[in-house]
């Protein structure tokens, strides 16, 4: 039910902020900042930015840019480092019944240092297709989003709103049904989807020019994947089957020789660390990108030793929303305490693979899962948590920072206009207290954002999260 008034209280969340930042159409002068290179890692101090029209129009001196052009708003930078903005490469923005609850999150992500999103897919693909095109606009406040709209898959799956098909006919209508939503990429899961259709998806999604993403179906191998024109694997634990025969394995399935049980229990015997490796750098060679999304296994896996009703991020989501939390947590509630200790131990060996997968040479992209039916993955605040793994796991500084903004641009093969500290690229940047290549702590230290050229202050983001805290009250008090 829609409550009385919440549009308008929306409405003013836009407004209020829209005037307290910086006009769009002004220019903005950054003095004073300490950039920092995603590419290498280049640290440059006492530099000046001038942005004008979204875009970063020079980097360089104080004085010759002040001199530039027309008067420009001024920003003192002083002891703060400038990079790019954050890209969460794996969302779910979901739930038919959580379309406020999903709007009003979405100027939270800013607060985060987030600039970009790449949803990958739910029942509330038309509507996220509304806001991509709203918040670009300057309609609403959040991110810019590329979606996926809504997924393929096969008949009576048990996810909603996704496109069920189960012959090449339907394979071709529904994939004419994203064309004309002008999807930016196509996203295909296997709970129902058996290989030989999933694989013939990929191929017709691939040949329509589209970047292909999802799971890994236990009938297929991953070399058959990438070969029909994978572009990312989602979820690293699909990388763990690199470590096994996965060709015998599937064979044998195919063949009737064993079941999915017998399958399943086969990946979960001695694992070969040369093999995988091989794998990893086939990947690698292969230009497939792969999103790790470690904090959803991590909080699965720690469920039992953690209180997470302190949670500062349930401050800003609705009752309705961490409602969903609930079907996991119901459903772990009888697990052994030997249950219990191999899921962290599958955890842990996942983290363990990490550093093989990026030394390997594979491009990692954060991504953060964050979904109502996630639970505990907190929007925005679990990508920042994503990347605290991705630093446990052994990464470096420079390369959590590529993961979270270059790769994620590379992906969508705009590297050239976005995700860098150079002139002509769109002005998504952060303004932190604190070096990030010091250590991923740095970024929460937030102090500024900018979004498509519009300057948020930190009292500007302060407003923003007390604003999204009331949102959640009125929706709480929905009928």
């Amino acid at each position: 039910m829609r409550i009385p008034g919440l549009r308008a209280l929306l409405f003013l969340i836009f407004t209020l902020i829209l005037l307290s930042s910086h006009a769009q159409d002004m220019p903005l002068l950054l003095r004073n900042v300490t950039t920092i290179s995603v590419i290498d890692g280049t640290i440059r101090s006492n530099q000046s930015v001038l942005i004008e029209a979204g875009k970063i129009k020079a980097i360089g001196n104080h004085v010759s840019l002040s001199n530039a052009g027309k008067k420009a708003i001024e920003i003192n930078g002083a002891g703060k480092f400038l990079i790019p903005g954050l890209w969460d490469m794996h969302v779910h923005l979901e739930g038919a019944d959580l379309v406020e609850d999903n709007q009003a999150l979405l100027p939270l992500f800013l607060t985060y240092g987030i600039t970009t999103v790449r949803d990958c897919a739910s029942d509330l693909g038309e509507q996220v297709l509304r806001w991509r095109s709203e918040i670009k606009q300057g309609k609403l406040i959040g991110p810019t989003i590329y979606t996926a709209g809504l997924k393929l898959e096969g008949k009576n799956s048990i996810w909603k709103g996704d496109l069920e098909i189960e012959n090449e006919t339907e394979l071709s209508q529904m994939l004419d049904r994203l064309d004309g939503y002008k999807v930016d990429f196509v996203k295909i899961t296997e709970n129902t989807l058996k290989g030989d259709l999933f694989l013939k998806s990929v191929k017709a999604a691939h040949a329509r020019g589209y970047r292909v993403s999802g799971h890994v179906p236990i009938d297929l191998t991953i070399r058959e994947l990438v070969a029909a024109g994978f572009t990312s694997i989602e979820h690293a634990s699909y990388l763990m089957r690199l470590g096994y025969d996965q060709e015998g394995i599937t064979a044998d399935l195919l063949s009737g020789k064993i079941s999915r049980s017998e399958a399943e229990a086969r990946y979960a015997g001695p694992f070969d660390q040369a093999k995988a490796i091989e794998g990893y750098k086939f990947l690698a060679g292969a230009g497939t990108f792969v999103c790790p999304t470690l904090i959803g296994g991590r909080q699965l896996a720690y469920l039992d030793e953690t209180d997470h009703r302190a949670d500062v991020s349930l401050q800003y989501l609705t009752q309705k929303y961490v409602a969903n939390y609930q079907w996991r947590v119901d459903r772990m509630a009888n697990e052994t305490p030997e249950q219990r200790r191999q899921r962290k131990e599958r955890y842990q060996f996942l983290l363990h693979q990490m550093p093989y997968i990026q030394n390997a040479g594979v491009t990692i992209i954060a991504g953060s899962d964050a979904a109502a039916l996630n639970t505990y993955v907190y929007p925005a605040e679990s990508l920042i948590a994503e990347l605290e793994l991705f630093a446990e796991a052994g990464l470096t500084p420079l390369q959590i920072l590529q993961a979270a903004t270059i790769n994620g641009a590379r992906y969508f093969g705009l590297a050239s206009t976005t995700a860098g500290l150079e002139a002509g690229k769109d002005a998504d940047l952060v303004l932190l207290d604190k070096n990030p290549l010091q250590g991923v702590d740095a970024l929460r230290t937030v102090q500024a954002v900018i979004a498509r050229g519009r300057y948020f202050s930190r009292g500007d983001l302060d407003r923003i999260r007390e604003q999204v805290k009331k949102t959640k009250l009125a929706l709480d008090r929905r009928k």
